[in-house]
């Protein structure tokens, strides 16, 4: 094979990579794999004290994000 047709394989693949990177970026950043219907589903098989766990360790995040301010 010539030399030109391995570095244009090579570009594609690469510029193939990157596309699928940048997609999959943009999916996470915009909440395309956010579940919500699992949450809202699993807190009805949960019982009082899982529920009082999760809601115990919000409250722990949100204390955490307050008492942190960037410089």
């Amino acid at each position: 094979m010539d030399d030109w047709i391995v570095t244009m394989m090579l570009g594609a693949s690469i510029f193939l990579g990157l596309l699928a990177l940048i997609a999959f970026l943009w999916a996470v950043k915009n909440g395309q794999f956010d579940d919500e219907e699992k949450f809202l589903n699993a807190t009805k098989f949960d019982d009082e004290q899982e529920l009082n766990d999760a809601v115990n360790q919000e409250r722990k995040r949100e204390s955490l994000k307050k008492d942190y301010r960037p410089e």
